[in-house]
């Protein structure tokens, strides 16, 4: 166990080192700079800008300067916003993602796991929570979220259109974005309790006359827990950036917004910073999914054991 810990966490960092290097790179093939400008910009200050921020040093000086940066938790000044760090814009940014994308987060998964789990059970209903499933993994967030804008905000005026501050104005924007995952894991958890219902543990566990409750809270449902597990880990970023569109169409303040306005205004030490600090929360999240996994399931230990 302590050995897959510390492979998984070799992993993790080569990974991240490996991130950090290709967003340097490609940043650095993208054409034009950000203090090329539609005005026409004197080349004498564009020179002067380029000494100053380091632009005529070497590639390779470059790329470790913004190496012990990132390490050390600094990326650099904004290149449009005068006198502000990209690590003090994502401190400010973060923190309101990170609230709409929990409460859309726990919203998702008692929903998800509530109607994945009814309708598994509950087979005379099957066909319809299985239908209106597929309906809702094809609609797009940023579509539920215009349905909701009119028919809530401007038709009936239930709730505020756009903004950020109350808790009323976070409930849009949050079943905006609980939307997709919520449907996502009803499925999972639909298909694997009838899978797991089928397996030769539960048909043990019943012969021993363990009551169907027993058998649910204590076999089928932690079992069924490892897809769902796997769903978050990989998509748990879109879920805490607060989605681009959605934070765009409410006028959200956070990261996602943070990150359109970066590429709007070409700064690239922003863009690179938040594409930094996204890879690091979906690198930290696939870690702790895949730990949370071994915990829940001893026969991933055992399988790892026997190949290793």
């Amino acid at each position: 166990m302590l050995r897959q810990i510390a492979t998984k966490l070799v992993n993790l960092f080569v990974a991240f080192f490996v991130t950090v290097s290709l967003t340097f790179f490609l940043m650095k093939c993208i054409p034009g700079d950000p203090f090329t400008t539609p005005q026409g910009v004197p080349q004498e200050i564009i020179d002067a800008m380029h000494q100053h921020y380091g632009f005529n040093d070497p590639l390779v000086v470059q790329y470790k300067r913004y190496l012990a940066g990132v390490f050390r938790g600094d990326f650099g000044p904004s290149f449009k916003y005068k006198d502000r760090m990209v690590i003090d814009i994502i401190r400010d940014h973060f923190p309101v993602s990170a609230h709409l994308g929990l409460q859309a987060l726990c919203l998702a998964i008692t929903i998800g796991i509530s109607i994945g789990a009814f309708s598994a059970l509950r087979t005379k209903y099957d066909g319809l929570f299985a239908c209106a499933i597929s309906l809702y993994t094809a609609v797009p967030s940023f579509v539920i979220a215009a349905v909701l804008q009119f028919f809530i905000a401007i038709k009936f005026g239930w709730l505020p259109i756009a903004r950020w501050g109350s808790f009323a104005q976070t409930i849009l924007p949050t079943l905006s974005l609980a939307a997709l995952p919520t449907a996502f894991i009803a499925r999972l958890v639909r298909t694997s309790i009838r899978k797991t219902a089928s397996e030769n543990f539960v048909m043990t566990a019943r012969a021993k006359g363990l009551s169907e409750n027993e058998i649910l809270l204590r076999h089928i449902l932690p079992n069924s827990a490892l897809p769902v597990i796997a769903f978050l880990g990989f998509n748990i970023l879109t879920i805490l950036s607060g989605s681009f569109t959605v934070e765009r169409i409410f006028g959200i303040p956070g990261t996602g917004q943070a990150m359109v306005t970066a590429v709007a205004n070409r700064d690239y030490t922003l863009i690179m910073g938040l594409a930094i600090f996204y890879s690091a929360i979906f690198l930290v999240a696939i870690f702790l999914a895949d730990m949370l996994s071994l915990v829940l399931d001893p026969r991933l230990r055992t399988k790892r054991r026997a190949y290793g």
